[in-house]
């Protein structure tokens, strides 16, 4: 995720959005030029962003945050419409919520730093004419060892089913990023949906529940550096900096392709601060805002201004930026029907119980 590479820290009057946890919101005043209520993940947007925003707009911003994608749906639809004026759904949510009618198009005119994201994020298949969705950022579902505990080989998803490693790992509260995972194992598609080969997926789905200490979406580099988890199963990012706490860590990128995640600002249905979240989404494409974005979230960065103002620190460190093959090789997950859905929820709920 990211869910990814997954939510977020803000100025010190919205600390309440964090101890109520996700979903939770703050409340205050609008600023000089009115406010914004935006919806996004869990320690995915720096609070200096926020805070600059506001400083430079009088746009009092109010943030709430999720932990996953199906999180995030809920939450919106359990809403009156206009209680958000921006969401950040990863690829197949922006999909998902184009099909159901939730998402305001954008105003192209407005988004004048649209010219800083490369070329290859633009009218992605999910969102094909790009009017629903701007990038922001992506990553991939990697592999995190910690070498000075573990001393076998890992090059791939299948050996996280390896019994040597019971109640050793941390692994994202994430349905589609974990199933996905072992149906890639298995040489299936992330979003297999034939009732056989999903049968299949659960017997071995089942086998991972001995290996797994912890879930954890929000900070699961938090395990790592401590030494709860001597393994991961989380976004590449949070293992960059687990990384930098820790060199005995270190990133695989499994040899079957990973799971890959790319996380969009959105605006939904009835936002009734849609002028403001048009300047906000501007303001998070400008090159030097984004690369204070990855200098405290080094995710995948699809703003190749940003990427230049990096420099090789960034753009030469694996587990900030994945190689181009290990994106090559990923897959992106797919919306499933509501039957296959049903099937993944049984599934995950068993392995949970």
């Amino acid at each position: 995720m990211k869910k990814k590479i997954c939510c977020m820290v803000v100025a010190a009057s919205m600390v309440m959005a964090m101890v109520t946890g996700c979903g939770g919101s703050s409340s205050s005043a609008g600023g000089e030029n009115g406010e914004l209520n935006v919806f996004v993940w869990t320690e995915y947007v720096p609070d200096s962003v926020i805070s600059g925003f506001e400083e430079e707009t009088g746009i009092k911003v109010n943030v709430s945050t999720f932990s996953s994608n199906e999180d995030m749906l809920a939450k919106v639809k359990s809403e009156d419409e206009g209680a958000y004026d921006i969401i950040q759904p990863s690829d197949y949510m922006v999909e998902q919520l184009i099909s159901q009618d939730m998402l305001e198009k954008l105003d192209s005119e407005q988004l004048t730093n649209i010219g800083n994201i490369g070329e290859a994020y633009l009218n992605p298949s999910y969102d094909p004419t790009g009017e629903y969705s701007v990038p922001y950022l992506g990553g991939v579902a990697a592999i995190a060892v910690n070498t000075d505990k573990i001393t076998e080989e890992v090059t791939s998803y299948d050996d996280l089913f390896n019994p040597a490693f019971a109640d050793s790992m941390v692994v994202l509260d994430d349905f589609r990023a974990v199933i996905g995972m072992t149906e890639r194992s298995m040489g299936y598609s992330m979003s297999e949906s034939d009732p056989t080969k999903l049968e299949e997926v659960k017997t071995k789905l089942l086998t991972l529940k001995e290996n797994i200490k912890l879930y954890d979406s929000d900070s699961p580099k938090s395990a790592l550096i401590s030494g709860d988890c001597d393994m991961a199963y989380c976004w590449s990012a949070e293992i960059a900096l687990a990384m930098e706490e820790n060199p005995s860590i270190q990133i695989v990128y499994p040899e079957e392709g990973a799971y890959l995640f790319l996380d969009n600002w959105s605006i939904p249905k009835g936002a009734k601060n849609y002028d403001n979240a048009m300047k906000f989404i501007n303001y998070m494409l400008d090159a030097e805002t984004s690369k204070a974005v990855s200098e405290e979230f080094p995710y995948l960065n699809p703003n190749d201004a940003a990427i230049e103002l990096l420099g090789s620190e960034y753009s030469d460190n694996e587990a900030k930026n994945p190689p181009a093959d290990v994106i090559s090789n990923g897959e992106f997950i797919q919306n499933l029907d509501n039957d296959t859905l049903a099937v993944y929820d049984q599934m995950w709920t068993e392995l949970k119980k």
